[in-house]
């Protein structure tokens, strides 16, 4: 990047400066302490200087803004030809309490649903379900059956509004709800869009809410890929997830390297099943999450695109600037929300969005102000959608793209987040003997991946627990009596029986021997190991419940024991 002669000129400049002006202001006036870290406990420099970048390519490490590597970029405009989609998420209580907050969103400006289900749904049960006690409608929204679905999109057009889904080991199933929603209102399955989570590997890895074992999941993974590539091919099959790895307490490279080796696993089983890289790697999008130290998180925004695209190529062999492009969605960090001084996460959740439009996110959620206490109330989500509408309207970030590309601070940030990251996907690499499909599989099964996070937790919270780490309104600025009063999401306590008098009348009216018929079938499918999917849509339009076909799903394959790490 740098001439030469002007490069040490350069460098002399510097020593004078050390040991002249620097040297004789921090005789009276020493720094605040001696070293400086980021929130994943990277150490940082006092000043970057064009020593740092002197190495840097920039056809080859930055290219230009919509091509490879992309790290400027997914997109030749960006936020100048239309911002990012506002994606925030709902769910809670039932189809219908789901359907009016999806509704208000739209009304407030979103551009995209998101749905949270409730821990039954997401592990594969039906709401009258023993295991289900307690849970149902809680944590998100109640989905047992085709029925569900209908009110929860009711007035939604499917063909119009994109639809992300968080749902990960029963994704299949929640799919062909969906494909089966659209055909009985008639809608061309190549016009859907949207994406099912079906990142299972990171269920295993951080989340903890899976149903089957891990390797037969992985079964269902590429039925999903091979399925949504001939079906319904402008629906993203995976939309791969690091967001939880991080809120384990994980650190940023851990979140991305992880989550890359799991895009990379998925590849691979497409690859597995006859499929060509550069037909169906366009439709896998990514997820990670944004925390609060801003430039570490804009160097992981851009580390990973300029990875992924090389390993795209060099490794899989995709020519297409389509399958090498990492497209991916932001949640604001939920972790980093406090229960003290609530509000003080509005200023925490700005940051956090400022970081991800500035590292090029394509989608982006913003945490209500009040999710340390409770669901998001409808004031909180309003706010947070705000958030993001006054960043992308007012702010002047959006019109110029990647504008802090060429910062000496942010391009070194970036090398050695690459680097970093690298490092995590060479071991996960040797643990598979060459294979990402087989290490991510095998660091589940040694737990290898639960003792990273782990040790990396006992760090961070080492750090909030002496003081290191500031967190405004707990160890620092605390005020007596910080319980400020704000109103909260306030759960009815009727909607576990309502959604099951729901599910009753639903068992009810359907036909039986029809519901029996395709369970058999899909039975059938799984004893035979053929692709679930077409089965589970035929199941879905009889008005089988999840239950019954995760039902068949764990009598072949059982369930999954946890190693325990923690």
């Amino acid at each position: 990047m740098f001439d030469e002669e002007r490069l040490r000129e350069f460098l002399e400049a510097k020593g004078d400066w050390e040991e002249g002006t620097l040297g004789e202001w921090l005789e009276g006036h020493p720094e605040r302490k001696e070293t400086f870290e980021t929130l994943s406990g990277y150490e940082r420099e006092r000043l970057y200087t064009p020593e740092d970048v002197e190495d840097l390519d920039y056809e080859d490490d930055l290219g230009f803004p919509g091509e490879p590597p992309f790290t400027r970029g997914p997109y030749p405009t960006m936020y100048r030809g239309r911002h990012w989609t506002h994606r925030q998420i709902a769910g809670f209580e039932t189809a219908e309490e789901t359907n009016e907050r999806y509704k208000y969103l739209l009304d407030q400006g979103q551009t995209g649903l998101s749905t949270d289900f409730d821990h039954p749904t997401l592990t594969g049960y039906d709401s009258d379900d023993e295991h289900s006690e307690g849970e149902v409608g809680r944590i998100g929204v109640a989905i047992d059956t085709l029925d569900d679905f209908e009110d929860l999109f009711e007035d939604i057009p499917l063909d119009e509004v994109s639809s992300s889904m968080t749902i990960n080991s029963p994704a299949p199933i929640l799919l062909a709800f969906y494909v089966a929603l659209a055909d009985q209102r008639g809608v061309d399955r190549e016009k859907l869009r949207g994406t099912i989570q079906n990142s299972i590997f990171k269920e295993f890895i951080a989340q903890k809410t899976y149903a089957l074992p891990p390797r037969p999941n992985i079964k269902l993974v590429e039925d999903v890929i091979e399925y949504c590539t001939e079906e319904v091919p402008n629906w993203y099959w995976a939309n791969v997830s690091g967001y939880h790895t991080r809120e384990a307490g994980g650190t940023a490279a851990q979140e991305a390297a992880f989550t890359i080796g799991a895009g990379m696993g998925y590849i691979e089983s497409g690859i597995k099943r006859g499929l060509d890289p550069d037909e169906f790697a366009p439709r896998m999008s990514f997820f990670y999450v944004s925390q609060t130290d801003f430039f570490e998180e804009i160097a992981k925004f851009r580390a990973v695109r300029r990875i992924w695209a090389r390993i795209m190529k060099d490794r899989y062999g995709a020519e297409s600037d389509a399958a090498r492009r990492m497209r991916y969605h932001v949640q604001t960090a939920g972790e980093s929300l406090t229960a003290k001084q609530p509000m003080v996460n509005i200023a925490r959740t700005t940051i956090q969005a400022l970081a991800a439009v500035l590292g090029g996110c394509q989608s982006l959620h913003t945490n209500g102000y009040d999710e340390a206490l409770s669901i998001p109330s409808e004031d909180a989500m309003r706010i947070a959608l705000r958030t993001q509408q006054v960043i992308a309207h007012e702010s002047g970030v959006t019109d110029t793209i990647d504008p802090l590309g060429g910062s000496y601070y942010v391009e070194k940030a970036t090398d050695e987040m690459e680097e970093r990251i690298l490092e995590y996907l060479a071991e996960i690499e040797e643990m598979g003997e060459g294979s990402m499909r087989e290490g991510m599989l095998r660091g589940i099964e040694n737990g290898y991946f639960e003792q990273e996070i782990v040790d990396s937790s006992y760090k961070w919270e080492k750090r909030k627990a002496g003081g290191d780490l500031k967190k405004v309104g707990v160890n620092c600025y605390t005020e007596g009596g910080e319980d400020t009063e704000i109103e909260l999401f306030q759960a009815n306590p009727e909607t576990e029986e309502r959604q099951k008098e729901r599910l009753n009348r639903v068992k009810k009216e359907r036909d039986d021997e029809l519901v029996e018929k395709r369970i058999d079938a899909l039975r059938e499918a799984v004893e035979n190991d053929e692709n679930i999917m077409p089965y589970l849509v035929d199941a879905a339009k009889a008005y089988a419940t999840e239950g019954e076909m995760m039902g068949v799903l764990r009598e072949k394959y059982g369930t999954y024991e946890d190693p325990g790490v923690f």
